[in-house]
């Protein structure tokens, strides 16, 4: 078993950063890909980033490339995702998520979900 708790989010204006923590216990966080996704209300949940394994590749939407990136700190079993240049278009409720064995980009193959944390951003 994984649990996962998101923090870091709130409102910040259009141009702004926030940085997202995902704590994580249970497992080795470290073996398993953590993935990054949003969902904005009346929308379907959407692929934002994911960082492989212990010091593994990373994999953007391009939607966020160049401005979102994520990492993680094993030995704090934590992964971030620091969002810059921030558009009203990014205002959704973040979730992080593992899977012992899946490394891609559908939501519907991770098994363990954090809670989400909301991010708005004003124009």
């Amino acid at each position: 078993q994984v649990q996962l708790v998101e923090s870091g989010g709130g409102l910040v204006q259009v141009g702004g950063s926030l940085r997202l923590s995902c704590a994580a216990s249970g497992q080795t966080f470290s073996r398993y890909a953590l993935a990054w996704f949003r969902q904005a209300p009346g929308k379907e949940r959407e692929f934002v980033a994911i960082i492989k394994r212990s010091g593994g590749a990373t994999q953007y939407a391009d939607s966020v490339k160049g401005r979102f990136t994520v990492s993680r700190d094993a030995a704090k079993n934590t992964a971030f995702l620091q969002m810059n240049s921030l558009e009203p278009e990014d205002t959704a409720v973040y979730y992080c998520a593992t899977d012992q064995f899946y490394t891609g980009t559908y939501s519907r193959e991770y098994d363990y979900w954090g809670q989400g944390t909301q991010v708005t951003v004003s124009s």
